[in-house]
């Protein structure tokens, strides 16, 4: 199954989610009939069970109940439709800064670093719940633009490093197999299903009463101990229905991870140390019952014979992973102390040995880290999309070690990351740099343009496999840019880009990737939904785009005539929109509007787009650092994050 077939998996699953919705909310409606027609028809006269039916009651019944679950629902999926930072605000957690000096969080982000470089995605927002005492962890979002990990402060500091990189590459797989949006739906279901608890709580505060028979009777704190007790009716489909969706995916999650750490050993020691303390996983949070299925483990207490838990026991995940195991936890007591396991991650160079870097997980690995591939067979260039491997992980903790001091440092702050992305459209040409600079109002960016020439040419000697990294390491601290600077920000970069005589397609695909990761944060847009479920109505787009492709590579126009040609072919469809452009007609802004509209098609139809831009930039045989970099940014416009390609990559084209 490979990432396209887990996307439409997650889609399915929504569905499934809204069949035991829909089931939830007839029982309900049909237990909340039942109570009122006993309080209201109780002495109606008939005989037999027909006095206790009234279509208006039941109409009444039914409307009040959609509209009261439906919206509670929309109200919650709305409240977390700014994705990940929403759910973990709402949890409790407080973000971590990016340059942050606490030794334990600066371990976290290392390791959520060096994962999100390994799967070809920028950094996540991380977050920690300073309050949880357990060891937990969670990833939240609706896509990789708005993704949020945050782990509680008992995994914080109560894991080793192994154990929390195994903990945060389950999350990761979560992340990448397109969970999150099923999972903060799950949340905005069972708000709406936990709305009549809510109404009858406040219903049970009601003083008063009306006459009846002569009887003084306070009917509206009776109906509201009804709709608490119906309420734990949808208390109790709520946890069935986490529990349909979570288990299973828990399982998957935690294969994923060892595959990608080729560690059971640390996510195995993780879930030994849940069972040994105290605390186990669980969460203080009221949110938790909400929010159970987010969880790298159970945040509730366990049910009876754990029927409705979100997660499937420990013993059993453990002997998953370590078959050995006897199920005897060790005692948990006292917290890892901040040494060795808690280092931070970059060392200064001259403590650097000149052959070695000092490695994440306390190895060593190689200062000169596997290189992208020059050769590529372009059909196996979507095997890794969405699964990174061992292999991904050594090339970004040597990444990490490899890249200079400065640089890193700079990434962490959010006007020198701004600085860095500036530098690398910035001309390496003096006059043509001047011209760049002179075309800006330098008064009302004079923060960004500080020293601008300089960051550009340390930006510039890097190997160009290393400029899209480095960028996707300076998305989280850009994400702390204020509001004002985020719009001089954009709008810099804009003017740089098209001041430039030399503008060329991966300028334009690194402003789209920053500006697509940092929207989120600042902007209210609209999400985008698939529209498009067949490519013909989208062959012209892709003509656009392939034609621009082509000429990424080609020397001359015969060329890129050939290399859109194999492109084309990849799509398998015919028709005159489907044809080769001159450079007026495939342009930034058209490439801009056609990414916009192939945005909006289907996975399936990304599997194929993305299939032929790689046949088209390898129609020569050869993939560049360039033209590889080139392609990671297209596949994160289509939502299909990348890998780096490595290598050892199967040569050759077909």
């Amino acid at each position: 199954m490979d990432f396209f077939d887990r996307q439409d998996r997650a889609r399915r699953q929504t569905r499934v989610l809204i069949f035991w919705f829909a089931l939830a909310l007839v029982f309900t409606v049909l237990a909340l009939y039942a109570v009122l027609a006993l309080i209201f028809l109780g002495d109606r006269p008939g005989a037999g069970l027909a006095r206790f039916w009234a279509p208006g009651l039941f109409a009444g019944v039914v409307l009040g109940t959609g509209l009261v679950v439906g919206l509670g629902s929309l109200v919650k999926i709305m409240e977390l439709s700014r994705g990940g930072s929403a759910v973990a605000t709402m949890l409790g957690g407080t973000p971590v800064r990016p340059d942050t000096t606490d030794l334990y969080e600066r371990r976290l982000l290392n390791v959520v670093e060096e994962m999100a470089l390994a799967s070809g995605i920028p950094a996540p927002q991380v977050y920690v719940l300073h309050l949880e005492e357990g060891i937990n962890a969670f990833a939240a979002g609706l896509t990789t633009r708005d993704a949020a990990v945050g782990v509680t402060r008992g995994c914080l500091r109560l894991l080793t490093r192994d154990e929390l990189q195994g903990v945060i590459a389950h999350e990761f797989s979560h992340i990448l197999n397109g969970d999150m949006r099923l999972n903060v739906r799950l949340i905005g279901i069972i708000g709406g299903l936990l709305m009549l608890t809510v109404i009858g709580r406040q219903l049970l505060r009601v003083r008063g009463g009306r006459s009846r028979g002569g009887r003084e009777a306070n009917v509206v704190p009776l109906i509201g101990l009804a709709l608490l007790v119906i309420g734990g009716i949808g208390m109790l489909a709520a946890r069935i229905i986490q529990s349909a969706v979570s288990r299973q995916r828990e399982f998957l999650a935690d294969a994923a991870a060892v595959q990608f750490t080729r560690n059971p050993a640390g996510l195995a020691g993780a879930l030994k140390k849940i069972g040994g303390l105290a605390a186990g996983s669980r969460l203080a949070t009221p949110k938790a019952v909400e929010a159970g299925h987010l969880f790298f483990s159970n945040g509730l207490r366990e049910s009876w014979l754990a029927l409705f838990s979100t997660h499937p026991p420990l013993v059993e995940r453990i002997r998953a992973l370590d078959p050995q195991f006897d199920g005897r936890f060790p005692r948990l007591v006292s917290e890892v102390p901040p040494g060795a396991e808690a280092r931070p991650r970059w060392v200064t160079r001259a403590d650097r040995p000149p052959d070695v870097a000092v490695g994440l997980a306390g190895a060593t690995v190689a200062a000169a880290a596997p290189a992208p591939a020059r050769q590529v067979a372009a059909r196996r260039v979507l095997d890794g999309a969405g699964a990174p491997q061992p292999a991904h992980l050594a090339y970004a903790q040597a990444l990490h070690a490899r890249l200079p001091a400065d640089l890193l440092e700079a990434a962490q702050d959010p006007l020198e990351a701004a600085r860095l992305v500036l530098g690398l459209v910035l001309s390496p040409d003096p006059a043509l740099q001047q011209r760049q600079l002179e075309a800006v109002d330098r008064e009302l960016a004079e923060p960004f343009l500080t020293a601008l020439p300089e960051i550009a040419a340390r930006v510039r000697s890097l190997p160009e496999r290393d400029r899209l990294p480095l960028v996707m390491l300076a998305v989280p601290a850009l994400r702390q840019l204020s509001p004002a600077q985020y719009e001089l920000f954009t709008a810099l970069l804009q003017q740089l880009i098209e001041s430039d005589a030399a503008i060329d397609l991966f300028e334009y695909a690194l402003q789209r990737l920053v500006q697509r990761h940092l929207a989120p944060q600042f902007e209210e847009r609209p999400r985008r939904v698939a529209q498009y479920y067949g490519l013909t109505p989208l062959l012209g787009d892709c003509a656009v785009l392939l034609s621009a492709l082509a000429r990424v590579g080609a020397h001359n126009e015969p060329q890129a005539r050939a290399a859109f040609a194999r492109g084309a072919a990849q799509l398998g469809e015919s028709g005159p929109a489907l044809r080769f452009l001159p450079l007026a007609e495939c342009n930034l802004a058209q490439v801009d509007a056609a990414l916009d509209r192939l945005e909006e098609a289907s996975p399936a139809i990304h599997r194929r787009v993305l299939q032929a831009c790689a046949e088209t930039v390898s129609a020569d045989g050869q993939l560049t650092p360039r033209e590889a970099e080139l392609l990671r940014a297209i596949a994160d416009a289509l939502e299909c994050p990348l890998p780096p390609f490595l290598e050892g990559a199967e040569a050759g084209g077909d």
